[in-house]
């Protein structure tokens, strides 16, 4: 049997969620950077250990500055985001606890993992000059550029919602 569900990318403009959302559904990545208009919809279906089949429909939003910009139509009947924010750009990052304070009080029954992206651009000391920010409210360092721990991200989500 498989269940589908809902996973909305959402954050700053350049932080990855599209390369994220390119590396888990083609397994490819590439420099050239274009601005998501709009919205734009992915699917993969995944296999999870109980025989159970999860449809990801991946909802790729337009960046944003401020999270209380994003079209409320965007988000209906989300059943789980994942905010990514540029690990090298700490503006992407400044606002993240009340950013997700945001999530937690408009979408309280829908999980949220947050994202570190670009992993592959930082070193482990500059992880622990951030380490305030990130030990409390990070759930995953991945790089779309190498991969890492994109598989495991959208997978982990994924059993948390059947």
């Amino acid at each position: 049997m498989t269940i589908s569900k809902k996973i909305v990318l959402i954050g700053h403009f350049g932080v990855g969620k599209t390369s994220l959302i390119r590396r888990f559904v083609e397994n490819t990545f590439t420099e050239d950077y274009k601005v998501t208009i709009g919205v734009h919809i992915s699917k993969k279906t995944i296999e999870i250990p109980e025989n159970e089949s999860v449809s990801l429909i991946i909802w790729d939003l337009e960046g944003q500055d401020d999270i209380k910009k994003t079209r409320p139509s965007y988000l209906l009947g989300t059943n789980g985001f994942i905010y990514v924010f540029d690990l090298s750009r700490p503006a992407t990052f400044e606002n993240l606890e009340s950013e997700l304070s945001f999530l937690k009080e408009n979408y309280p029954k829908v999980p949220t993992k947050v994202v570190g992206n670009k992993m592959d651009l930082v070193n482990k000391v500059y992880l622990s000059q951030h380490n305030d920010v990130f030990n409390t409210n990070v759930d995953y360092f991945v790089s779309a550029k190498t991969g890492s721990r994109v598989e495991s991200l959208f997978a982990k989500l994924a059993r948390e919602l059947i």
